[in-house]
């Protein structure tokens, strides 16, 4: 028996969280108030009540509050109006206090009970004195928290290369692990201005492709095997998926020609044979062996 619960999200582009909707008849892209560990929060149905897994959910599931109303929307314009004006005065006073570090956003909770000031720096910040400097300017709770350079791209946005919306700031709702190996997979430059997004870290898009090479390379054979091509032993140098080609340095001349893969065997097995799995084929030979 599953859970019925509705898909709220905070941020463009931010995480979704499942509440309750109670008795609340709650449908996409409604406004929503509901009780966050930061307070009072007003967020926006993303997805629809639907049931799932209770071993899914992280307990305890809270209720909806109420459906945003007129007034709740008044108030959240309201919040961004402070937002701006307590933005200024966080800039005013952090040069003041001369600290090297980057005001990236300011964010009121709905209740407004709390400020939040998110900024960058190389190292730790000292900046207990610019909370009660802040505190005293606004009187409320004020909590600084420092983010990272990608955590700063989603929430700045921007252009990608690519000429797009950044993903970060326009869907992408978690970070995902990319490596500089996912370059390499894709033949792609390595020349860091060319796989780094505006951030300076690894381009996100990295990762939408890779597992597609991952498979496409599993037909092919390593770089360095040995292989039989029709005009003799060779190394293979490179391959290309797109083409369904490979490279193959030539034992005898150490020319490098291109051939179709079928026309490519492994070096031990009989002519004509093909190799029913490159990566682990007995074909690998190291430089000794050869």
């Amino acid at each position: 028996m599953g859970i019925l619960v509705v898909g709220v999200r905070f941020k463009k582009a931010g995480k979704i969280y499942y509440f309750d909707p109670d008795e609340h008849q709650l449908a996409l892209d409604d406004g929503v108030i509901v009780e966050t560990a930061r307070g009072i929060e007003y967020g926006q149905v993303v997805s629809g009540p639907h049931e799932v897994e209770e071993e899914e959910m992280v307990a305890p599931l809270k209720k909806v509050i109420r459906k945003a109303t007129e007034a709740d929307q008044q108030q959240l314009l309201l919040n961004r109006e402070k937002e701006i004006k307590a933005y200024q005065a966080g800039l005013e006073k952090i040069a003041a206090h001369k600290l090297p570090m980057k005001l990236v956003s300011v964010e009121q909770t709905f209740d407004g009970n709390k400020i939040i000031f998110y900024f960058t720096a190389d190292g730790r910040i000292d900046f207990r004195e610019l909370v009660k400097d802040l505190a005293s300017v606004f009187r409320i709770r004020i909590e600084l928290r420092q983010i990272g350079v990608r955590d700063e791209a989603k929430m700045i946005g921007g252009l990608g290369c690519c000429g797009r919306e950044l993903c970060c700031s326009a869907w992408l709702s978690d970070f995902v692990s990319v490596s500089i190996r996912m370059a390499k997979e894709q033949n792609l430059s390595l020349n860091p201005a060319k796989i780094s997004g505006i951030c300076g870290r690894l381009m996100c898009c990295l990762k939408y492709e890779n597992e597609c090479y991952e498979h496409a390379r599993e037909e092919f054979p390593e770089i360095g095997t040995w292989v039989r091509t029709p005009e003799g032993e060779g190394r293979v140098t490179g391959i290309n998926i797109f083409k369904n080609a490979i490279s193959v340095e030539l034992k005898e001349s150490k020319v490098v020609k291109e051939y179709q893969s079928s026309e490519i065997t492994p070096k031990n097995s009989p002519p004509g044979a093909p190799c029913e799995n490159n990566r682990s084929c007995p074909c690998r030979l190291d430089e000794e062996s050869v």
